[in-house]
């Protein structure tokens, strides 16, 4: 049974960072694509970042520059950096995984964790 757990989450201040990370059992990261997709009130989901088996990334024009993705295989563990926190990044966050970017959205997913920038 695959299970998504991800924590990190917190409230911050604009300006500030955070390094959400997102634990993974039931399957090997190394055989995945793995993605952070945000969600908040009102607003549709929306791809943040994606890290596939070749290395390659992805970032949605909103935080290229400011948010990283990066995975331990060893530790089965997908990590998103955010710097430079803006009030627009406050969202349930939650990681994603699939055999291929295509179907991250409709993969497995984690139960997500809250961000919260606030002035």
């Amino acid at each position: 049974q695959v299970r998504l757990v991800e924590s990190g989450g917190g409230s911050v201040q604009a300006g500030g960072s955070l390094r959400l990370s997102c634990a993974a059992s039931g399957l090997t990261y190394s055989g995945y694509c793995m993605g952070w997709f945000r969600q908040a009130p009102g607003k549709e989901r929306e791809e943040v970042a994606t890290i596939c088996t070749d290395a390659s990334t992805s970032y949605a024009d909103s935080v290229k520059g400011r948010f990283t993705i990066s995975q331990d295989n060893a530790k089965n563990t997908l990590y998103l950096q955010m710097n430079s926190l803006k009030l627009e990044d406050t969202a349930l966050y939650y990681c994603a995984a699939a055999r291929f970017r295509l179907y991250l959205s409709s993969g497995y997913r984690g139960q997500g964790t809250q961000v919260t920038v606030s002035s």
